[in-house]
């Protein structure tokens, strides 16, 4: 291996499952991948789930780096990368067997980082793995272990970032907005701070107060009005936002963020309702996160059983809408049309995967449990016409490897903040009930 200021990073599994280029972005620094993680892999490769892609990637990668045999220094990686080696298994040492009974996988990677930092104490090793556990046992053996941070947004509080109120404007522009329906230039106001893209903001004056919106291609800044949409009224100067978001079609990537009961979900599917003559068809659909890390398959029943309950809260967001209608009205009519043609589809994001998104209406609910790779996916194979909503709550995460700053949704808020086609809402008022708000709130 190489000079000392060079560091040494041994990957786990998990890694190379939530991101298989990730061996490409550790700079000039050398890579270990043990075998262990080989054998894992295996039992990931087939299947439908961004995974299983991953896995099937990886080795792919891999398979096409080793031409023959593989170099005893390392296999280039490319200019400016440092050299991957792949190290097979090390005995346990006595404090490892000691310390964990099991010769788990897991223990089998500490057992080779241990091994590598003691064969080369004059350089860093460091474990990259996204179990915390594993984290938390690789230091008490004072082995160096960190979290894979290629793709983790630093600066998670902008996303969290409450709607301006932007204060002490002159009155009479207030009034000009009012008066000009596409808005008035953004020079007018004098703002002190940037305004970006799509930003949503709440402008006051003397007496007076507008809820206003930036086009950044026109460069005006426009007044946003309250409006009920497919039987929804938003409730809230957040919700107004979101809605006016949702039906803007110049905007065709749009990311709403907010706990529980901020009435995320709902009104995308209300705007997406409203705006069916645009689309050929609306797919609704959610990543399947299993509780307690138990597959589905432990489910009783046959396919639609087994995804059944995952499914009902989005099934429960219809039921909203269907209830702001009389049982024979027209609008009831057409949700119940759209469902039997297919038109309107509630289901798990693995169905969606290799289906045409040309001309959809396509609503991601649950998305902080995506990885940055996944969103990508999702949003790459957008075709013409197609409307892309991510909906999620970054604070509520079910996946053991993401957390609120390295989850697709947060990456591609903080990404995407800027840009001409993307807007984002941060809704922070609960409107399901005030008990729901006091127990998110408390509890």
């Amino acid at each position: 291996m190489k000079k000392t200021d060079v560091k040494i990073f041994v990957l786990d599994t998990n890694v190379l499952l939530h991101d298989f280029s990730c061996i490409y972005h550790f700079q000039d620094n050398d890579i270990i991948i043990p075998i262990v993680t080989l054998e894992e892999l295996d039992k990931f490769k087939k299947g439908n789930d961004q995974i299983n892609f991953n896995a099937r990637e990886f080795t792919r990668e891999l398979d096409s780096l080793i031409e023959n045999d593989i170099p005893v220094d390392g296999i280039e990686l490319g200019k400016g990368r440092g050299r991957l080696f792949l190290v097979t298994g090390k005995p346990f040492s006595k404090e490892i067997e000691n310390s964990f009974s099991e010769h788990s996988a897991d223990h089998k990677i500490l057992a080779i980082a241990e091994y590598t930092k003691n064969k080369f104490p004059k350089r860093k090793v460091i474990l990259v793995t996204k179990d915390i556990n594993l984290r938390v046992k690789a230091k008490s053996l004072a082995i160096n272990a960190e979290d894979y941070t290629t793709d983790k947004v630093q600066n998670i509080d902008d996303i969290f970032r409450s709607i301006e109120t932007i204060e002490n404007l002159n009155p009479e522009v207030i009034n000009k907005l009012y008066q000009e329906f596409d808005g008035i230039p953004i020079e007018e106001f004098n703002f002190i701070n940037k305004i970006t893209a799509h930003e949503y903001m709440i402008l006051k004056a003397e007496g007076k107060s507008a809820l206003a919106h930036y086009d950044p291609i026109q460069k005006l800044i426009n007044r946003v009005e309250k409006r009920r949409i497919f039987g929804i009224e938003p409730r809230n100067a957040e919700q107004t936002f979101s809605m006016d978001a949702l039906m803007r079609p110049e905007i065709p990537l749009v990311s709403l963020t907010g706990k529980a009961g901020t009435g995320k979900t709902l009104l995308a599917l209300a705007a997406a309702l409203q705006q069916i003559h645009m689309y050929d068809q609306i797919f609704l659909a959610r990543p399947i996160v299993p509780l307690a890390n138990r597959d589905m398959g432990f489910l009783p029943g046959d396919i639609n059983d087994k995804i059944g309950p995952y499914m009902l809260p989005l099934f429960d967001n219809l039921g909203v809408i269907k209830h702001q209608f009389k049982a024979n009205s027209k609008e009831i009519s057409k949700i119940e049309e759209l469902l039997k043609d297919e038109k309107l589809m509630i289901t798990p994001l693995a169905y969606i995967r290799g289906r045409s998104l040309s001309n959809v209406f396509f609503i991601v609910d649950e998305a902080q449990n995506l990885t940055p790779h996944e969103i990508k996916t999702i949003i790459t194979r957008a075709g013409e016409g197609t409307k892309i909503v991510f909906t999620g709550d970054i604070q509520q995460i079910d996946s053991p490897y993401l957390d609120t700053n390295s989850n697709g949704l947060s990456y591609l808020t903080d990404k995407m903040r800027g840009q001409d086609l993307f807007a984002h809402v941060n809704l922070v008022k609960g409107e399901r009930s005030v008990l729901a708000e006091l127990a998110s709130d408390l509890l």
